[in-house]
């Protein structure tokens, strides 16, 4: 179902080169189809296009904004089975998860394209004395200009349309680099805006590696980049000149199960399951740190671990595989060894642990100390570790033990200590009865301390898009 190769964007149009890269069956280690790669002046004329279709982007009306975003959905449902089939061999994914992430593709257009149309001003009231009568304030939002993009390979769909489908909504044209490892998705998205009126030069998508992506940070035509992935978004940032910047840069999610969830269990093994270890771990808010109530633990321990040993890996094209491949065999090897770290360490494998290529086994451990890198750093696969705790003080402060703060999960039926979870965890998000691998594509994103700064969530993004500009008006 795979093309046997794909052409980049240039300028809304699609290009091929001499140059091609390879992208692998995920699975089988295969190459399943090709991507043409940009030269340097490729990305010259799409940023040089991008500044042209500024003018005509800003005129371009919300309407015929939320007519493009409708067009896309449309067709995107219309493909969900090729879009599907792509993601799950390009990135690893389960096809049922595949499936999944193409309806929040289609979710997130859909949004956009109702934002497009009620990105709102207001009227602001100045007569705060005497010698203003007569003085009215008005404001509204105006697209701040190209902007580029920069995306990770968990998400190849979902992650570029929190960029896209914004951009488009707000009236910004964009230069898109997806990951090498997952370009496709992002490529049939651009196929599909092709088919659109947009405004020549509103899309550039280019197939660039790592170090020929520096004009999209650094080239100051740019008023924004927004950069999801690892922490090397610090050194973006330091690098992007006087542009807005947005970063996500993940997390080591905590979840905290309070006493009072012995009446739940059987619900909260299942989430908790699911938020470790879907798509192998490889989400930003994957749950990696479990805080478990003394009088709960052994008996969740006991149950999480027997779960955990039904899950079903292998092929991710068959329907019922649950843990596909992590993204490559380095990244397995990488974590297995954190694992072997941790257990010499004095931490204990209640299950998993063994590696097999890129197949790692859905890890659960105990007694892992908190300098381990499994502990403090973002593990970003199959791995997950208990910890028990006895009263909200101490394992709040447990979860704020961290350098990262994307999103935490507390199941409890104590309407105060789910208050106190949202005021005192230092999170950018807290999901309360469910884990914090929650997330809705309408709702605000984003963490504080190493795990970024802005929030994604289409209006949210869409704001960040665009700037604030007022009008004073005088009656005569």
């Amino acid at each position: 179902m795979l093309a046997k190769s794909y052409p980049y964007y240039l300028a809304n149009q699609p290009q091929t080169s001499k140059e091609m890269m390879d992208v692998l069956d995920k699975y089988s280690g295969k190459v399943a189809t090709r991507v043409a790669v940009p030269d340097a002046k490729a990305t010259e004329k799409a940023i040089a296009a991008a500044v042209k279709a500024a003018g005509p982007m800003r005129e371009f009306k919300p309407w015929a904004r939320q007519k493009v975003l409708q067009h896309c959905a449309q067709r995107f449902a219309e493909r969900r089975e090729e879009l599907a089939y792509a993601l799950c061999v390009e990135a690893g994914k389960p096809i049922k998860d595949s499936d999944g992430e193409v309806t929040r593709l289609i979710e997130t257009f859909t949004i956009a394209a109702e934002e497009a149309v009620r990105i709102n001003g207001e009227t602001i009231n100045l007569d705060i004395a005497r010698r203003l009568d007569g003085y009215h304030g008005y404001t509204k939002r105006v697209p701040l200009g190209p902007v580029s993009f920069i995306t990770p390979f968990n998400f190849p769909l979902n992650l570029v349309a929190h960029k896209v489908a914004p951009a488009i909504a707000a009236g910004c044209p964009f230069v898109l680099k997806p990951a090498e490892r997952t370009p496709i998705g992002a490529l049939i998205i651009g196929e599909v805006l092709a088919e659109t009126d947009l405004p020549k030069g509103a899309f550039s998508i280019l197939n660039l590696d790592g170090k020929h992506a520096g004009p999209l940070v650094e080239d100051p035509r740019f008023k924004l980049l927004s950069f999801t992935g690892s922490q090397i978004g610090w050194d973006l940032k330091a690098r992007a000149g006087h542009k807005k910047v947005t970063l996500e840069l993940g997390g080591n999610a905590a979840c905290i199960i309070d006493a009072d969830q012995a009446p739940h269990l059987d619900h909260v093994v299942d989430r908790l399951v699911f938020g470790a270890f879907y798509q192998s771990g490889q989400s930003c808010i994957s749950v990696q740190r479990i805080y478990i109530h003394e009088s709960l633990y052994d008996e969740l321990r006991k149950r999480l671990v027997a779960a955990v040993k039904k899950l079903k890996a292998g092929d991710p094209k068959k329907k019922d595989t649950f843990l596909g491949p992590m993204i490559d065999e380095a990244a397995a090897e990488r974590l297995h060894g954190w694992i072997e770290e941790a257990r010499k360490a004095g931490g204990k494998v209640l299950c998993g642990g063994k590696r097999n290529g890129a197949m790692l086994e859905a890890t659960l451990m105990e007694n892992v100390p908190t300098s381990a890198k499994a502990h403090r750093q973002e593990a970003f696969g199959p791995f997950a570790l208990l910890t028990k705790f006895r009263t909200f003080d101490e394992v709040a402060d447990m979860v704020n033990d961290s350098d990262y703060g994307l999103q935490a999960g507390i199941f409890t039926d104590s309407l105060t200590n789910a208050m106190r979870a949202w005021n005192e965890l230092d999170q950018g998000g807290v999901v309360v009865n469910d884990v914090p691998s929650f997330r809705v594509d309408n709702m605000p994103y984003g963490g504080v301390k190493l795990s970024g700064i802005g929030r994604e969530g289409v209006r949210w993004a869409i704001e960040d898009m665009t700037e604030l500009r007022l009008m004073v008006m005088k009656e005569r």
